[in-house]
């Protein structure tokens, strides 16, 4: 991707536009749970520009909720209680910090190893595909609304130039949302009722940590699935960028900032945060990489955090319009993943790499699952798992 020179005001508008691309999987993880969704906008920022610091400044990635959490902390309450699950989720960050470091121990050849071109390549396919279905399940709730934010992004995309080109999403979602505001269903009671300054996290909703083995136990396991996702998130945003973060920074430090931003949100009473996919789908639509449109828009995530009104509106946006845009975007990550299998020459000719690539999808897909007791590998996760030992086992060298 060749970069493209921005004066600051355009920098601020196309980070504004990021973050409402991850505004909408940001806010909805702590409303299913029971979080404060001011609290995870507030951590997000706050990870984000941890991870960034941590990095050097140099890797274009915004950190959100996770929604490889949703149903463990859903469950992890039920026994502990919040205060004890928010506890818990700093075991997260002691995964990441584990792997920052065996990977600063071993160097790269671990990676080249156990996660070779053919077992990325499906996980960054999945990484997209495995989100498609949230993004249907928002758009199907008004077609109209997201066939008009969808259609208008396209338009943008396609027959725009100059610096309105560089705009496609949020073009999308303002035009949806007029026309929500025009049909009738944008409901403005929480807007009206919201006030125009408010901390996050109030006094109500606020959850402090209560520290406790049991919960920091149960979530080690969990942290397997966005650790991978995370190492698939990073080669795609290098791909992406025609640039290799996996050698600088280094893979080490990408993972030791996630695990950094996630110790920070279980401190403040937030969700766990991870690589966001829909980000860098818009990198890509965008082609804009530049590290400080990320900075701004986890700037931008800090100040709608404390702003009640501000706040109030963006989660008056119907979900159908964001599902629009989402159906754009999901696509592109898994568009990244055929096209990085390509660049890096995987012979699907060879038996053990159609094995690797098809149980992959399939498992991953077809929403397979596996555990015993508490403990449960779903999705991208176990996918990734089997992609990697299907990887250790089959024999090399045989077609």
């Amino acid at each position: 991707m060749d970069e493209i020179q921005l004066s600051a005001a355009k920098k601020t508008v196309i980070g504004i536009q990021f973050l409402f691309v991850a505004f909408g999987s940001t806010v909805l993880v702590p409303l299913l749970v029971g979080l404060d969704p001011a609290t995870a906008l507030f951590t997000a920022g706050i990870g984000t520009l941890l991870f960034h610091l941590v990095t050097g400044g140099k890797v274009p990635i915004f950190l959100g909720s996770s929604f490889a959490f949703i149903a463990p902390i859903i469950a992890a309450t039920k026994e502990w209680g919040m205060p004890g699950t928010i506890a818990g989720i700093s075991a997260v960050a002691c995964v990441y910090f584990g792997i920052s470091f065996l990977i600063k121990w071993q160097g790269k050849r671990v990676l080249t190893r156990i996660f070779p071109p053919v077992v990325i390549g499906p996980i960054i396919i999945l990484i997209g595909l495995s989100l498609s279905g949230a993004g249907v399940d928002m758009a199907k709730t008004n077609w109209t609304l997201a066939i008009i934010s969808l259609a208008t992004a396209i338009v943008v995309l396609t027959y725009c130039r100059g610096m309105l080109q560089l705009f496609p999403v949020i073009c999308g979602i303002i035009v949806g949302y007029a026309c929500a505001v025009y049909m009738g269903v944008v409901d403005f009671t929480a807007v009206k009722e919201a006030p125009w300054f408010a901390l996050p996290g109030s006094i109500s909703n606020f959850h402090l940590p209560e520290f406790a083995w049991e919960p920091f136990v149960f979530m080690i396991p969990v942290a397997i699935a966005p650790v991978i996702e995370h190492i698939g998130d990073v080669y795609v945003i290098s791909a992406v960028a025609k640039k290799d973060f996996i050698a600088d920074p280094g893979l080490h430090r990408t993972m030791f900032g996630d695990g950094l931003a996630c110790l920070v949100a279980s401190f403040l009473g937030g969700p766990p945060v991870t690589t966001y996919s829909e980000v860098t789908g818009a990198i890509q639509i965008t082609r804009v990489s530049h590290p400080q449109v990320i900075r701004i828009a986890a700037v931008t995530a800090l100040v709608f955090s404390v702003f009640g009104k501000l706040s109030a509106v963006l989660q008056s946006i119907p979900p159908a319009v964001l599902g629009g845009i989402m159906l754009l975007l999901f696509g592109s990550i898994a568009s990244v993943g055929i096209q990085s299998m390509v660049q890096k020459s995987v012979d699907m000719n060879k038996t053990r790499n159609l094995i690797i690539v098809s149980v992959t999808l399939t498992m991953g897909i077809g929403g397979a699952a596996l555990g015993y007791g508490s403990f449960m590998f779903t999705g991208i996760g176990l996918s990734s798992i089997v992609a990697v030992v299907l990887n250790l086992v089959l024999p090399r060298g045989r077609n």
